[in-house]
């Protein structure tokens, strides 16, 4: 990790998903968080400002759109959604509740960076 690497939280109930993405921008330098639900994000929370979150839809307890509203209500963070919702309806209800962005599973790695870079730079 490089010294002044941009922090990215990752919520996503897939334990693969959370592993593999992690992985792939570790290796791109950006710090990696994950947490597998909302809960799991407000401990991370605690620890780290992250600039960047990548948060699933479908999660156990409180759902994707809930936590997005919740985190734009906090603040300007841009909120990557990476979800298997492709319907444009619940991509506009999205980004109406705050989604930066809005990326559907399954997808590609530079796809992902692609979206990250717009919103972050390269690390």
């Amino acid at each position: 990790m490089e010294p002044d690497a941009k922090t990215i939280l990752i919520v996503d109930d897939d334990h693969e998903i959370r592993r593999l993405v992690g992985e792939f921008l570790s290796r791109e330098g950006f710090e990696v968080v994950s947490a597998q639900d909302g809960r799991d994000m407000d401990s991370a929370l605690e620890r780290v400002q992250p600039d960047l979150f990548i948060l699933d839809l479908m999660l156990p307890g409180e759902d994707g759109l809930s936590i997005c509203r919740r985190l734009r209500a906090q603040g300007n963070t841009p909120i990557l959604m990476l979800t298997t919702e492709s319907t444009e309806h619940m991509q506009k209800e999205g980004m109406e509740k705050g989604a930066s962005a809005w990326i559907v599973k399954p997808f590609n790695e530079e796809q992902l960076l692609a979206g990250i870079a717009h919103f972050l730079g390269t690390p």
